[in-house]
C-alpha cells in the first residue's frame, strides 16, 4: 500500500475479518512503536504455526507497519530499500530465481526458499534481482 494509505492498512481485506485472539496477543508482544520487524512476524509464525500470510492479516487489522523487511525491500529508517543491486550474480543463483518467476516477479517466498535451498543469505537473493532488474513481489505478509 502506498504511504497515503498508512495506518489504514485494515481496509486490504473484507469488512468484518477478525484476527484470532492468541494471534493478536503474539503480535502486540513483537510490536514496538507501532512497528513490527518482518523477523517478528517469522518468529511467530514459528510459534505458532501460523502463515506468514495469516501474520500479515492479523498486522494489517491491527494497523502496525512492517518494518526491516528481511530481504531489505522496505521499512528502514524511511527509505524504501536497503539492498544495493549485486555486482555479480552466480550461475546457479541466477538459474534458480529465473526458474521461480512468475509474471516475470519472484515472490518473497520464493526468495526465501531459494535462500535456504543454496545456503545464501535472503539479502543476496534480492540483491541479485537488483542486479538482474527482477521485482521481489508480492510480500508473503502482504506488505507493499
Amino acid at each position: 500500500m502506498a504511504h497515503q494509505d498508512k495506518g489504514k492498512y485494515f481496509k486490504k481485506h473484507p469488512e468484518g475479518t477478525k484476527v484470532a485472539e492468541d494471534l493478536k496477543q503474539e503480535i502486540l508482544k513483537q510490536v514496538k512503536d507501532n512497528n513490527i520487524a518482518c523477523k517478528a512476524a517469522e518468529k511467530i509464525a514459528q510459534k505458532t504455526n501460523v502463515p506468514l500470510s495469516e501474520i500479515g492479516v492479523g498486522i494489517d487489522l491491527l494497523n502496525f507497519n512492517i518494518v526491516q523487511c528481511q530481504l531489505g525491500l522496505f521499512g528502514f529508517d524511511g527509505k524504501q530499500k536497503r539492498v544495493p543491486a549485486a555486482a555479480t550474480v552466480a550461475p546457479d543463483l541466477e538459474a534458480a530465481i529465473r526458474t521461480a518467476l512468475v509474471n516475470n516477479r519472484l515472490s518473497c517466498v520464493a526468495a526465501w526458499t531459494i535462500a535456504d535451498k543454496l545456503g545464501v543469505k535472503r539479502l543476496d537473493v534480492c540483491a541479485a534481482c537488483e542486479n538482474l532488474q527482477i521485482k521481489v513481489k508480492p510480500c508473503q505478509l502482504g506488505a507493499f
